[in-house]
């Protein structure tokens, strides 16, 4: 059991840090510091959209406009950490 919890653990905190990687690469791109026109830096924000947009984007509609401000990766990453806290409480307490 506790090698699941490991694995759950991991996906978790590797997602985690797509999320933050995403956020870093789209601040790059808004201030001119990567070329968005790239192969690499495309590829890799493309690989980074298709991985976080399908979650990140239902979060976006429930939220209300900040004025371009975007905390959907904030939100995200403090739900998935009370998801994997209250994970971890349900399995030790059992």
């Amino acid at each position: 059991m506790y090698s699941l919890l490991w694995l759950f653990d991991t996906i978790i905190t590797l997602y985690v840090w797509i999320l933050i990687a995403s956020a870093i690469l789209s601040w790059l791109v808004a201030f001119n510091v990567v070329n968005p026109h790239n192969p690499f830096v495309r590829n890799v924000g493309e690989f980074l959209w298709r991985v976080t947009e399908p979650v990140l984007a239902p979060i976006r509609r429930i939220l209300p406009n900040l004025g371009g401000i975007d905390i959907s990766p904030v939100i995200l990453i403090i739900l998935l950490y009370f998801i994997r806290n209250l994970v971890f409480e349900v399995v030790a307490g059992a």
